[in-house]
């Protein structure tokens, strides 16, 4: 398969048989050649813009362990390359010369995100600063790996199209598949994304669009997008449990998402064998259909979920047993401020699973209880994968 890039032939080599996204980043994003894209202190101030909206430039020193010059240095840097903006004062700071305000410059650059589900591939484009600029989804049932990245595309050309983005700002591609890793780019995906499995994923797909592509596990990027667009701006230690065609997880450990050795940390439904119900949602499809509630896929189910249909109560009290001793497993292993109940799963539904949630069966040794993490359902509207892996290569190597 030889197909041009998104904007063209790709002006990328690949390596064979070895595949790093960073070698592959358009040399304009470079500090210097051959170097990074943001060095280990303007990583830290990014993320202090990224984290703190509005804040001025007095404001970041005083968090800053640099003196004055050094940090003024860094963001007229950071300023002159187009990474950020100096906007109007800040009033309110007290005496001194004034201090501007502090932006990540959206038009800097643009990212796609791209979910491969059971059912549908969702897209994202998103500019520096976070905001999602466009998003589009296409079916996968009887597609070839081919066809339907051809198809992608086309979508990701007509957005591009749409807001006038310059090819040459696109810095690269994100892509969250549902599967474990099990070596390099390659995932062991459920067997509706049978062709999916097994292959490097990396390099083809950045030989197909001409384009960096970071690739993770797609409720690990779901896990990103709540970190840097849900409760990860005020909570540091989170789960997320992500419910899709099959289920899964991430864990967000002080704001950066926790791999693993092996890439697969979160991989919670492993605990769930010998036929215990798992909280997968293809079992409340068949469930549903068996109860004559025409549901024939997971984005259906996202989108038209009703509490009452026959059967859907009834899979929430068998499942829930389960779903409580992954959360105690959670709580015990991880210990974090909270855990998020997302990915494709209908808040209705969530709210079904939090409210079925048993408390931990424990003395309150002294009389105080251990603490244990709030239950929330995700706020994250829309397809939280490709929104997270939009993310990922400005994540990776900005914030």
């Amino acid at each position: 398969m030889d197909p041009p890039g998104l904007y063209g032939d790709s002006p990328h080599p690949i390596e064979a048989m070895i595949y790093s996204p960073e070698a592959l980043i358009a040399p304009q994003f470079l500090r210097a050649p051959g170097g990074t894209a943001a060095s280990a202190n303007e990583r830290w101030f990014l993320r202090q813009i990224w984290l703190h909206p509005r804040i001025s430039r007095r404001e970041i020193t005083s968090r800053s362990e640099l003196v004055q010059q050094s940090v003024h240095r860094i963001l007229d840097q950071l300023e002159e390359r187009g990474v950020i903006s100096f906007g109007e004062p800040k009033s309110g700071l007290g005496p001194g010369q004034p201090s501007p305000m502090l932006s990540l410059n959206g038009s800097y650059a643009h990212s796609f995100g791209i979910s491969v589900n059971t059912d549908v591939m969702g897209i994202c484009m998103m500019d520096f600063a976070g905001a999602v600029l466009g998003e589009a989804s296409l079916p996968l049932h009887g597609q070839t790996v081919e066809a339907a990245l051809a198809q992608a595309q086309q979508k990701m050309t007509k957005l591009c199209k749409a807001r006038a983005l310059d090819a040459d700002r696109c810095f690269g591609i994100g892509l969250g598949i549902a599967g474990w890793n099990v070596g390099g780019t390659r995932f062991s995906a459920s067997l509706p994304l049978h062709a999916w499995s097994l292959i490097e994923l990396g390099p083809l797909l950045s030989g197909f669009f001409g384009q960096p592509v970071w690739v993770h596990n797609g409720a690990n990027t779901a896990a990103i997008a709540e970190a840097q667009f849900g409760v990860g701006r005020h909570i540091r230690h989170f789960a997320y449990l992500s419910f899709n065609y099959g289920f899964g997880a991430g864990m967000i450990n002080d704001g950066e998402l926790l791999v693993g050795g092996n890439g697969n940390a979160g991989e919670f439904g492993h605990l769930l064998r010998d036929n215990v119900p798992r909280p997968a949602l293809q079992f409340l499809m068949e469930k549903l259909r068996a109860n004559d509630v025409a549901v024939h896929s997971v984005s259906q189910l996202q989108r038209e979920f009703d509490p009452t249909w026959p059967g859907a109560a009834e899979w929430v009290e068998e499942t829930s047993p389960s779903c409580n001793r992954l959360v105690d497993a959670i709580t015990d292993v991880f210990d974090p401020q909270a855990i998020v109940f997302g990915g494709q799963v209908p808040p209705a539904l969530a709210q079904m699973f939090i409210e079925r949630r048993e408390p931990l069966r424990e003395v309150a040794r002294y009389g105080v209880p251990r603490p244990v993490p709030k239950l929330i359902t995700s706020d994250i509207r829309g397809d939280a994968q490709a929104l997270g892996a939009a993310a990922v290569p400005f994540k990776s190597e900005f914030f």
